[in-house]
């Protein structure tokens, strides 16, 4: 991810802040662009806590994955709420940070939620992530995993 988001910090939930060059890392990376008061993203941000907490949080060796938040919140304030209510253990990028618009341009977001998975160079995996984890689940992720071309030793 040093193409894409190396050098700038990203936040935790709780508002401490982390590099993101270290937290990537050899890791499949899903940037979530989502919105707290847009009722698909809230409709789906549960479904995507759960899929990481599978995924990171109870596995036994946590998989190789982590979101990144990208907000279209209106203000800090309600990507910090939105973040609170919702949201799993992830990181995102600051709200005030405006290469949240540049991904967003770079990443062809025209709607929201919109789940992006990508490659340690930016690369698309697929821009479908969304779909892909209501249909498929916790399936979808070996192929994720072998298409970023990860250092990993994930057997799902």
């Amino acid at each position: 991810m040093v193409d894409v988001l190396g050098g700038r910090r990203l936040v935790t939930r709780e508002g401490a802040a982390v590099e993101a060059e270290a937290a990537l890392q050899n890791k499949v990376v899903a940037l979530y662009f989502a919105a707290g008061r847009c009722a698909p993203s809230r409709d789906f941000t549960p479904l995507l806590c759960d899929f990481y907490t599978a995924l990171v949080g109870e596995a036994r060796r946590p998989a190789p994955f982590e979101v990144v938040f990208v907000s279209a919140d209106g203000s800090a304030e309600e990507m910090v709420a939105f973040m609170r209510e919702l949201h799993g253990a992830w990181l995102a990028l600051p709200f005030h940070d405006p290469y949240r618009h540049e991904l967003r341009k770079r990443y062809n977001i025209t709607a929201i939620p919109k789940l992006v998975i990508v490659k340690q160079s930016g690369e698309v995996i697929t821009s479908k992530g969304r779909k892909q984890i209501r249909e498929r689940g916790l399936a979808c992720f070996p192929s994720w995993v072998e298409a970023a071309d990860v250092f990993q030793n994930f057997s799902g």
